[in-house]
């Protein structure tokens, strides 16, 4: 039989599951203030252009991808990887407290310990940290649109952005379904990646309509996740990778 984990942490908040610690699903502890030091245990990432040494060290099927893109383009990449989880967040429907739950992991994930990129970006962290706390969907708006702000500021190669989130969400979806049994928080983070890649795309074609000959394929993508939280037999890690080479071919 295959065993199904708990969807979301309930019943606690956020707040409180940020100064537990028990926030993190996918990476070790760390801590979210503004200067945070990176764990001697948890692998760095390639520097990000201009800010230093720059990391998603938080889950490891993500890394893969920072080391694979240009240099010019990684700042564009933790702003798009944050941007999913606040999507995911926008998505599912177990209201606020889970939506607020989200995007802390994608802060301690994706923003604590690489929050150099996003400064440079003028992304308001204030923002970000509200949708935390509240998970409304008037602060998840806002927490969106400062990203896309940001993004727009990071430039990078559109393409790049696009590969490596697509990447990042194949890589994380490796961990989805593991002895028989579901990871429901990996599943929803992996999601967040995809939704993230489709909308880089969609803002690509505005500039370059040749990608959005790309479209279908990422829109297959996305529909391999079938709800926004996980159900009880997952699509296969497999077919996330066959389509995720059908989107290289399109992109190419």
């Amino acid at each position: 039989m295959t065993s199904f984990g708990p969807k979301l942490w309930t019943g606690v908040s956020a707040a409180v599951l940020i100064s537990t610690g028990a926030l993190v699903a996918c990476s070790p502890p760390s801590s979210p203030s503004k200067a945070p030091v990176e764990s001697p245990a948890t692998p760095a990432l390639a520097p990000s252009a201009g800010t230093g040494e720059a990391g998603e060290t938080g889950e490891t099927g993500a890394v893969s991808a920072y080391f694979a893109i240009p240099a010019d383009s990684i700042d564009a990449l933790h702003i798009a990887h944050l941007r999913g989880f606040v999507l995911v967040a926008m998505a599912q429907k177990d209201g606020p407290e889970a939506a607020a739950i989200l995007v802390a992991q994608g802060l301690l994930e994706a923003y604590d310990k690489s929050y150099e990129p996003f400064k440079a970006a003028g992304v308001d962290e204030a923002l970000l940290r509200k949708a935390a706390d509240t998970g409304a969907s008037g602060d998840l708006k806002a927490a969106l649109n400062a990203l896309n702000a940001g993004l727009a500021n990071a430039g990078g190669d559109r393409k790049a952005v696009i590969r490596g989130l697509v990447e990042i969400s194949s890589g994380l979806y490796k961990g989805v379904v593991v002895d028989g049994g579901v990871d429901p928080i990996e599943y929803q983070h992996a999601l967040g990646a995809a939704l993230s890649a489709r909308a880089a795309l969609v803002d690509a074609a505005k500039v370059d309509p040749s990608l959005a000959a790309a479209k279908p394929e990422m829109d297959r993508f996305v529909a391999l996740w079938p709800t926004p939280s996980a159900p009880e037999k997952p699509a296969a890690h497999g077919a996330l990778l066959a389509q995720a080479s059908r989107i290289e071919l399109a992109l190419s």
